[in-house]
Formats: structure tokens, C-alpha cells, sequence
């Protein structure tokens, strides 16, 4: 089978992207794929598929055009199986905003917040999110331009860095406590890992992607609530409409399950966390690959 592997992007996540794609390019099994690169620099360079005879794409892209849908809608023109979900459930994702909406209606549990757009005016005291709140970008990632904030000042700085990069923000009550990562493949929900940031005291761009950035392993919690966990990670992935595969990521505080966010093309370096799950039951890097690959050609 010809597979391209189609990374970089003009995404913030650019870097990101870049890493991953050079790491499935070398680990998928040359015994099984002929295994071609698309650096994209620009939007346009996604037409250089065209001609190539591609069977399947592996988008190893992030953020904007990359899980947003975009890039799926080119390759469904193109007649070009692709991995990850399809268009309409990219495009949902890449808006935190409207996910949220949707699997909180699925009977999934998420965290207080509201979304601000450019040129909204915020009053901290009117928030009722507690003393201390997160900003992110709506349609970011990576955990690139998050601030926090506990007064107006520190709200106002943050707005104005995130509306730098979005021009929507995400405001959200802090939840303290344990980050999880939750893989879906096919529809089958895959072992929980568990994120013990190492660098910082939450699971930001250096934990996620320098090496000793976090501790990130295998964990199995007490009955109740992984059986809520397994459950809420197939209500979200149905909610959304998921075909092929999906990382759903949580926080837990004092044993309740908070819903923070679907990867649609969840990060596929050697730090990421999607392997690390499918590796504890027996799969190394290559096999996890054929295992996306399969899920996504079935979708």
C-alpha cells in the first residue's frame, strides 16, 4: 500500500507536527507500505498529492488545517482514505466550545466555563467560576497559549495574548487534580493513561513534548470510576459521530470525572500518550500504526 504521510502545516502546532510525522514515517512497516512524505509550508502544498497514486494518507498534521476538517474534505475529494475521523466530526472538535455543548447533551460531565469572543467585554467578578480560571484558545492545542488568571488584570492580559493566536477564548473554572488520556479506537476504548506532570503543575507544552516532561503510565482506578471513565469516552466518541479513532482527554477531582477535550489526530511522537496505551497491551509502535491505519480504513 502507498501511504503518504502528510505533516508540518501553518498551524501553531507546526512543530509538533513535524516531530510526529517524521516518527510515523520511520516506523511504519516498509514490509507492508511505501511510505512517501508531504511537508506542507503552505495550504497549497496539499495538492501535491494529485498524481502521486496515494492509497492512504496519514495526517500527521495539527490544529488549523490539519484537524479542522480541511485537509479531510481535499482527500475525500480526491477519493483518498485518510486516518482519523471524517469531516464533519473534525470540524466539530477543533471548536472546544461547541464539543463541550455536544457531550454534556450525551450526559458527559464537564467543567463550568464560557467562551468569549474578540472584543467581548469580561468582568471577573461576574464570572462565578471560582477564585482562579483558565483561558484557552478554542480551537488550539498542544496546550499553547493557556493562561491563567485570578483578578481583571491578570483576565485582561490573558484575552489579549490568547486573541493574539484565536479569536475565541475558552474561560473555564480550574479543576485541581489528575489528567488522564483515554485512546478509542474503532469504538473500543482503550486502557487509560494517567499524567503526572514533571515540569510544571499541569500538563503543558514542555511536559507533553520534552523528554522527562511528565511521568505517563498505564493506570487502572478503582471500579466506579473507570467504569465511568470507559463510559463517558463512549458517549463522547458517539456524540461526535467518531469513526476511526479518537484520544479523549479528562481531569479527576476528589474521584469525579471532568470531560476536558477530543483529539481528533491525537500526537503520535515518542513521548505521546496514545502508544503508551496500546503498548501495554502488547503493541509496539509499528503494530499501532497498522492498528489506526485498519481503523481508519474501515471507517
Amino acid at each position: 500500500m502507498k501511504v503518504a504521510v502528510i505533516y508540518g502545516g501553518i498551524s501553531s502546532e507546526r512543530e509538533v507536527s513535524i516531530n510526529t510525522g517524521r516518527e510515523i514515517s520511520s516506523n511504519l512497516d516498509k514490509n507492508k507500505y511505501e511510505v512517501t512524505e508531504i511537508l506542507l509550508d503552505k495550504k497549497e502544498d496539499i495538492f501535491k498529492i494529485i498524481g502521486m497514486d496515494i492509497e492512504f494518507a496519514y495526517i500527521a498534521l495539527h490544529g488549523e488545517f490539519g484537524e479542522d476538517g480541511t485537509v479531510q474534505s481535499v482527500l475525500e475529494i480526491l477519493n483518498i482514505p485518510y486516518s482519523g475521523p471524517g469531516i464533519m466530526t473534525s470540524s466539530l472538535c477543533i471548536d472546544k466550545d461547541i464539543t463541550k455543548a455536544v457531550v454534556r447533551d450525551a450526559g458527559v460531565r464537564v467543567i463550568d466555563g464560557i467562551s468569549v469572543k474578540k472584543g467581548e467585554k469580561v468582568e471577573f467578578s461576574k464570572l462565578n467560576l471560582g477564585e482562579k480560571v483558565i483561558l484557552k484558545p478554542n480551537k488550539g492545542g498542544s496546550s499553547i497559549g493557556i493562561y491563567f488568571a485570578t483578578n481583571q488584570e491578570e483576565l485582561e492580559y490573558g484575552l489579549n495574548e490568547v486573541f493574539k493566536i484565536d479569536d475565541e477564548v475558552v474561560i473555564e473554572r480550574v479543576i485541581t487534580g489528575v489528567e488522564i488520556s483515554v485512546p478509542i479506537i474503532n469504538g473500543k476504548v482503550y486502557p487509560t493513561v494517567l499524567i503526572e506532570p514533571l515540569k510544571d503543575t499541569f500538563f503543558d507544552y514542555k511536559s507533553k513534548y520534552e523528554n522527562g516532561g511528565a511521568r505517563e503510565y498505564v493506570y487502572t482506578f478503582e471500579e466506579k470510576i473507570q467504569k465511568e471513565i470507559n463510559e463517558f469516552t463512549l458517549k463522547a466518541y458517539n456524540a461526535i459521530k467518531c469513526k476511526g479513532f479518537a484520544r479523549i482527554d479528562y481531569l479527576i477531582m476528589d474521584n469525579v470525572v471532568y470531560f476536558l477535550e477530543v483529539n481528533t489526530l491525537p500526537g503520535m511522537t515518542k513521548n505521546s500518550l496514545l502508544p503508551k496505551s496500546t503498548a501495554s497491551l502488547g503493541y509496539s509502535y509499528s503494530e499501532t500504526l497498522d492498528l489506526l491505519i485498519g481503523a481508519s480504513l474501515e471507517k
